[in-house]
């Protein structure tokens, strides 16, 4: 009755469909990890943007690279803003999509220390990529600024190019070791996006508040790929079932072969 599942059809049938269900039961595990990583981020995010804010200098040092864990906790700073040696960063969009560039002011600590704040987006709104955009002074004088703590971007972590030849004031990563190097004097590694003072005109545009990575989402995708790999089973037993009642019907009603006649005497 099974004699069918020998042909080169159904073998085939057969190989793809075992070949199918830990396929698909590895790409369950893969968006469970994916679940798992995304909520643990998700937490990490919560907890350091919930901390109380802190001395810059508490999480960071010239030199230091900022921890996963201290990403994103506020910090606070006392200070000015050094204009003078403002540099835009480019290729750098705003919540919508649109694009232009992040405004890196240095803020000179109390102790002569640098602190590389991200003040915002602003507008490309120049056809020419080589002239130094026209930026809203900051606050001066002494102020106190308070920002998230953020690592120092590189090509690796980023995917941005660090192109060379750049205009003058233009970079294209926030990297305190280049700035270092600029500036000629000690920078705090990492940087801090700013959060307050806000700016009196509204630009540079702050940068917002990093949202939840979708985690339900890969959950629900798991589920859905370990369904898929328990109905492929499920399936192929149907084919294989119907294939068969279609054979016996197919024998049932073929015509029964006619009685041979008496020979003449």
């Amino acid at each position: 009755m099974y004699r069918f599942l020998l042909s080169r059809q159904w073998v085939i049938l057969t190989l793809i469909a075992l070949l199918l269900i830990p396929t698909m039961i590895r790409l369950g595990f893969w968006q469970m990890h994916r679940y798992e990583e995304r909520t643990a981020r998700n937490d990490l995010v919560a907890d350091a943007l919930g901390a109380e804010p802190v001395p810059v200098e508490r999480l960071t040092a010239p030199g230091k690279k900022i921890t996963t864990d201290e990403r994103y906790r506020t910090v606070t700073a006392k200070g000015r803003f050094d204009t003078d040696d403002e540099v835009v960063v480019r290729r750098r969009t705003n919540a919508d999509d649109a694009v232009g560039y992040h405004v890196l002011t240095p803020f000179v600590l109390d102790d002569g220390k640098v602190l590389l704040v991200n003040r915002g987006w602003i507008p490309a709104d120049s056809p020419s990529q080589t002239d130094f955009p026209e930026i809203p002074a900051p606050p001066r004088g002494e102020i106190t600024v308070t920002g998230r703590m953020m690592p120092d971007e590189t090509t690796a972590a980023s995917g941005i190019k660090d192109l060379e030849g750049l205009p003058d004031r233009q970079v294209m990563l926030i990297n305190s070791e280049q700035q270092a190097e600029r500036l000629g004097a000690p920078v705090l590694g990492g940087y801090v996006v700013l959060t307050a003072p806000e700016p009196a005109s509204g630009t540079p545009q702050l940068i917002g508040r990093p949202g939840n990575e979708d985690a339900a989402l890969n959950f629900a995708y798991a589920i859905q790929w370990w369904l898929f790999s328990a109905a492929v089973p499920v399936g192929w037993w149907f084919l294989v079932r119907r294939e068969a009642r279609e054979r016996t019907a197919a024998g049932d009603g073929a015509p029964e072969p006619a009685e041979a006649e008496p020979a003449a005497v």
